[in-house]
């Protein structure tokens, strides 16, 4: 399904995997990944980021945001399996993929306003967004209209982000009352080795 018809591109699959698969890769992801509770600087102060994650891809896969560098651990079998899949239906090849681990709505789990627009994704990135476990709404935001879009992401869904959006657009999970659940977030990328 195409989302969006100006200032770039969302298409989204609801059923990319059915809910009891997600919620087997859920389950697995949870155990197997090696998630990390990061913390950044912000205003002078330290803050913990309000959700779990871990970065996987090929090893000249080094992606900069919020101030830090991240080096890729090895890709499981596990990840690799899912970024297959999502490859041959994007069309496109990613090296990389950005694992948030949301533990619950009612915490502080959540991700802010953002755009994924780091020179190390180019100028018109093609970013994978695949959904496991609890239903998150995915809000976005229009840079020059300040227009907000909703969309629930259903657990096995699969969104895909390209064209100018991350140009025009900023994009956030935010926190929600009344779930207890956890989801986790899969983001394949491919990232351009910066010289």
């Amino acid at each position: 399904m195409h989302l969006l018809n100006q200032d770039g591109e969302i298409h989204y699959h609801d059923s990319f995997l059915s809910v009891p698969v997600a919620n087997e890769w859920l389950s697995k992801l949870i155990r197997d990944l090696q998630w990390q509770e990061e913390t950044l600087f912000i205003a002078g102060r330290s803050v913990k980021v309000p959700r779990l994650t871990a970065w996987y891809g090929n090893p000249e896969a080094k992606y900069r945001y919020s101030g830090r560098t991240h080096d890729p651990l090895a890709w499981n079998r596990a990840l690799f399996t899912l970024k297959d899949r999502v490859e041959a239906l994007c069309g496109s090849s990613f090296n990389s993929v950005l694992a948030n681990f949301y533990r619950n709505g009612n915490g502080s789990d959540s991700i802010g306003w953002h755009a994924d627009n780091e020179p190390e994704l180019g100028p018109r990135p093609r970013i994978a967004s695949l959904s496991l476990g609890a239903e998150r709404v995915f809000e976005i935001r229009h840079n020059h209209t300040r227009e907000i879009l909703r969309l629930p992401l259903h657990s096995g869904s699969l969104l895909i982000m390209c064209g100018e959006f991350q140009s025009c657009w900023q994009h956030r999970i935010p926190k929600q009352n009344g779930i207890l659940a956890p989801r986790i977030n899969l983001t394949f990328r491919h990232i351009v080795p910066l010289t």
